[in-house]
């Protein structure tokens, strides 16, 4: 299979491979801890978002379940977030997850929705996967309401099923079949 095209381009987004001089952009929000606390990985100082970028690099061409494609995403020319898209099971691949990043100030202006969006339409169209999924703490209410906006359904609340941040947390996973999707979804 052929790597995605990229960059993809929305009505208002543009998402690409991440930069070295994307650092600050990216670190003004993963060092934030009101942004980091519904995320699988602690707040971030700038060396961490340095190592994390820097994985970026080489995820833009996903093949096999378990690669990773992850895009920095663009609104007038400045990055206001990151998205992701995993391959899981089949062979080839046939479902992948989806997970984004944003910076707060770009709240409510429907720019993660366009993204996901997006990442959504690559799972299903260049990826030709049957199932897309996202996990996330059943506290973000924000990133459950994006799921529900895709088009998703919760499908499971899993108690107390992994260990992060020194606690054991709670798990939502939201869900959407191919023959779900209505299409990407924009300004």
């Amino acid at each position: 299979m052929t790597g995605p095209p990229l960059p993809l381009r929305t009505a208002r987004l543009v998402l690409r491979t991440a930069e070295t001089g994307d650092l600050d952009a990216v670190h003004s929000y993963w060092g934030d801890p009101e942004v980091t606390r519904y995320l699988p990985f602690d707040t971030l100082d700038r060396a961490g978002s340095l190592a994390r970028l820097g994985r970026y690099f080489g995820s833009t061409d996903p093949q096999a379940a378990g690669d990773a494609l992850f895009l920095v995403v663009e609104h007038e020319g400045r990055i206001v977030g990151d998205v992701m898209l995993r391959l899981k099971t089949g062979e080839p691949p046939s479902v992948a997850e989806l997970g984004w990043v944003f910076h707060p100030s770009v709240a409510g202006q429907g720019l993660a929705t366009e993204a996901a969006s997006a990442m959504a339409a690559l799972a299903f169209g260049h990826y030709a996967c049957h199932r897309v999924e996202a996990q996330l703490d059943p506290h973000n209410d924000r990133s459950a309401a994006l799921c529900r906006r895709l088009g998703m359904q919760q499908e499971a609340h899993l108690r107390l099923d992994w260990f992060g941040k020194g606690e054991w947390g709670d798990t939502m996973i939201f869900g959407m079949l191919r023959e779900e999707w209505s299409g990407p979804r924009g300004s």
